[in-house]
Order: structure tokens, then C-alpha cells, then sequence
């Protein structure tokens, strides 16, 4: 009889350790991870789309510029005949610049101009200075040693060159005319103006009352 109670007790202690070993082994069936397998065609899914979408929008914005260019053809279509035009009268007349300045101030407005001229690279024998009132003390200075001396500097074209207005016809070309309507009579500037246009080769510089200036020169300027 007391075998009886022994052997039930061993099957059950053989139970027991059974149950444990299939506890631990429900712990590693885990491993396979069907789940995230297949989520991880869907990755593959996700930039697929977006890939479409770009040249969607691509082709959209391709036609909205090709109706762009002929009305853009067709501005230049009127501003290109124009262009030579201004080309040839640019080629003719010099660009002109007004420095407003009253009589009193139109010497210092050109000194000041010429100043800056220099300042920016430009050479002295490329600059005349014109005055339609008192002569420039420097002109005045020069001619105190004879006309033949003082024209030889003109002639030379080494340096700024100072003249009155009755002196322009015998004064050169030069890149650069700077005006000063330091006073004089209407007559003398009305002269000056259009002389003094005629013997700038790229750049004529007014230093007077910008009004009284376009009157004279007959343009807006």
C-alpha cells in the first residue's frame, strides 16, 4: 500500500518539470516575428507613391511655363527695334549729367565734379572745364604767361584743362565737359551749351539751374 502514494507523486513531479520546459520553449516561437515582416513590403509601397506624385506635379508646371515664353517673345518684339535706334543716337550725342548749383556755386559744383571724375579712374588730359563767367583762377594763372604756353597744355593733353567759353572753338574733343554757369550773359551760355556738347566725346557734365539748362539745350534732360 504505501507504493501506491509514491507513485502518483512521481508522475506529477515528472509533469511539473514538463509543463516548465514547454513554458521556456513558448518564449523563443516568438523568434519567427511574422508581424513586422510583412510590414516591411509596405515600406517598399510607401515611396513608390510619392515617387508618382513629383512628376505628376512636374507636368503641371511644365505647361503653365510653356504659354509663359510667347507672351514674353512678344515683348522683346518692340523694345528690339528701339534698341538700334537708341544704340545710334547713344553712338551721336554723349550722355549729360546736370549738377544743380546756383551762379555763385556752379565753379565749386564743377571742381567738386572733377574731383570725382579722378577719383573714379579717370585720367586728367580726358577732362575740360569750361566757365561762362570769371575765369577759373588756374586759366587765369596760365594766360599771365602767354596764349602760346597755356594752349601747348591744351595741345599736350596731360592734365585738366580750363577755358572760357569764348575759347571753345578752339578747344579739342575730350572724353569728359564739364560746364560751370558761373555767371556771363545768356547769350555766352546759350553759346556754351551746345558748343560745349559738341566736344564731349562721351560725357557732359552741366553745373547750373537744371530748368535754365533744359531751356538752353532744348531737351528734358
Amino acid at each position: 500500500m504505501p507504493l501506491i502514494p509514491e507513485e502518483p507523486q512521481i508522475h506529477e513531479s515528472a509533469q511539473g518539470p514538463r509543463a516548465t520546459p514547454a513554458t521556456g520553449r513558448t518564449a523563443p516561437t516568438p523568434r519567427p516575428v511574422p508581424g513586422p515582416r510583412p510590414a516591411a513590403p509596405s515600406r517598399p509601397g510607401r515611396p513608390g507613391p510619392v515617387r508618382p506624385t513629383p512628376p505628376a506635379q512636374r507636368a503641371t508646371r511644365e505647361p503653365a511655363v510653356k504659354p509663359g515664353p510667347p507672351a514674353q517673345a512678344a515683348k522683346p518684339g518692340p523694345s528690339a527695334p528701339a534698341a538700334p535706334e537708341a544704340a545710334a543716337n547713344g553712338a551721336a550725342v554723349p550722355q549729360i549729367q546736370l549738377i544743380p548749383a546756383s551762379a555763385d556755386g556752379a565753379l565749386d559744383a564743377a571742381e567738386e565734379a572733377v574731383d570725382l571724375l579722378l577719383d573714379s579712374g579717370r585720367a586728367p588730359g580726358d577732362v575740360l572745364v569750361i566757365t561762362t563767367g570769371e575765369p577759373h583762377p588756374w586759366s587765369t594763372h596760365e594766360l599771365s604767361f602767354g596764349e602760346d604756353a597755356y594752349w601747348a597744355q591744351h595741345d599736350a593733353g596731360d592734365d585738366v584743362f580750363y577755358a572760357d567759353a569764348a575759347a571753345l572753338p578752339r578747344a579739342a574733343t575730350r572724353p569728359v565737359v564739364v560746364v560751370a554757369l558761373n555767371g556771363g550773359s545768356e547769350e555766352t551760355a546759350v553759346t556754351a551749351l551746345p558748343a560745349a556738347l559738341n566736344r564731349a566725346g562721351t560725357l557732359l557734365i552741366v553745373c547750373g539751374d537744371p530748368q535754365r539748362i533744359n531751356t538752353m539745350l532744348g531737351a528734358g534732360v
